[in-house]
């Protein structure tokens, strides 16, 4: 067997505290305003993704969780690896310029390619995935195709897929400039911070519901740039100084000013979906009574120790430093007890060794203002939260050994599905 051409790639997902939300040119994913996000762990949240191209594939194809999925179906993956194709083109072009003889330079960029894609989180968990998706997709090519670009430049590529993709080119905290050029090039992501940068930051996701939503994100966000009066306020001067304020407050690890501006940003995010007409509701009432235990956690604490975010959908990020940590788990345990079916260790695994088995999860209460603070609150119906995930701060793509392809000798996927 000759040599393979191939690339394994994991990628992480990211969770904005500045949103996007909608896009002055849709065919290019080009944002109306510059956003930022937190990168997290791939150890908890990721998507590893597998391509392999070879002159001897008649079609490209693609798998998605072991399921076959038509390519071409979706205009923006097929965006996505042409744009890449087109710069291995170009690359090969470079090569034969420079006196590589024609016979040494491999045509990549003619073969036809098999994608296999898995999530290390079920799909039920709520979460959208496309981020990590494309991210793993550009990553896998940029190192399939041997691209010289910028991760920066290849961010680019990623947002033609999925625009909250380029930000999960970086590791650590991230800004997506939304830049003004009608072409898209300076429409990118740079990294603004590393995952060493604040190690002691946290957060949990608390998944509200696993069901998809009535109004997608890219429905929504075009009806909102036709129709919300406030989202013109926020793109022409919200945004910009929030941005600022935020990258100082990430600079200075100042934990106060970050949390009050991700909670200030998410609440303006939906109130703009709610002057949207019709008007867009993806909050649920668990996702706003764990808002309302945010702020009297705050209040408890005295001081703001936990923020919330919500992205277009009912789904809680709770960021929060290390040392605050266990007994925010302690009170969303007790007061959103997991389903009597669930096994403690899949609601809420635990992944830090807070407690001394997960069973103990909203069992005690150890500090008496949060003890106080949950009996006034009460229990919500069991379910209300379907899942917990607790993670951090995460790095960027990780390029894979061999051994962790998902593809087999002759490039199928090892787990198939009908």
């Amino acid at each position: 067997m000759g040599r393979v051409y191939e690339a394994t790639v994991s990628a992480p997902v990211n969770i904005a505290v500045i949103k996007y939300w909608g896009k002055r040119d849709s065919a290019l994913i080009l944002p109306t305003n510059s956003s930022l996000s937190v990168t997290l762990s791939q150890d908890h949240l990721s998507t590893r993704t597998t391509i392999r191209a070879s002159p001897d594939f008649p079609i490209d194809r693609l798998w998605l969780n072991g399921v076959e999925e038509d390519i071409s179906a979706s205009k923006r993956l097929v965006n996505s690896i042409t744009t890449a194709r087109k710069l291995r083109e170009a690359l090969e072009e470079k090569q034969c310029r420079d006196g590589i003889p024609a016979e040494s330079v491999v045509p990549l960029s003619k073969w036809k390619i098999h994608v296999c894609s898995e999530n290390n989180f079920p799909t039920a968990a709520g979460l959208a995935s496309s981020a990590s998706g494309y991210a793993a997709l550009v990553s896998a090519l940029g190192a399939l195709y041997d691209l010289p670009q910028s991760t920066s430049e290849l961010s680019r590529v990623a947002r033609v897929g999925s625009g909250s993709a380029c930000r999960s080119m970086f590791g650590g905290f991230v800004a997506w400039q939304a830049g003004v050029a009608d072409d898209g090039n300076d429409s990118l992501a740079v990294q603004v911070a590393d995952r060493q940068h604040w190690p002691e930051l946290q957060a949990l996701i608390l998944v509200a519901s696993d069901k998809k939503k009535a109004i997608s994100s890219t429905a929504g966000m075009q009806t909102t740039v036709e129709t919300s009066s406030l989202f013109a306020e926020r793109v022409r001067t919200v945004v910009p100084q929030r941005m600022e304020a935020m990258k100082a407050a990430i600079a200075s690890r100042d934990f106060e000013t970050f949390a009050e501006i991700t909670m200030r940003d998410s609440n303006q995010f939906h109130a703009v979906c709610l002057d949207t007409y019709p008007p867009i509701s993806y909050m649920n009432d668990t996702s706003r009574a764990i808002a309302g235990l945010v702020h009297a956690f705050n209040a408890a604490r005295g001081r703001i120790a936990a923020a919330y975010t919500y992205d277009a959908g009912p789904n809680a990020v709770i960021y929060a430093l290390k040392d605050d940590m266990r007994d925010l788990v302690e009170l969303f345990t007790f007061c959103f007890p997991r389903e009597d079916s669930m096994l403690a260790d899949a609601f809420y695994p635990d992944p830090f060794g807070i407690f001394a088995s997960s069973e103990e999860a909203g069992q005690r209460l150890t500090d008496p203002a949060v003890a106080k603070l949950a009996n006034t609150a009460g229990k919500y119906p069991t379910g209300s939260v379907r899942r917990i995930i607790h993670t951090e701060v995460g790095d960027g793509p990780r390029i894979l050994a061999a051994s962790q392809s998902l593809l087999n000798d002759v490039g199928m996927p090892k787990r198939a599905r009908e």
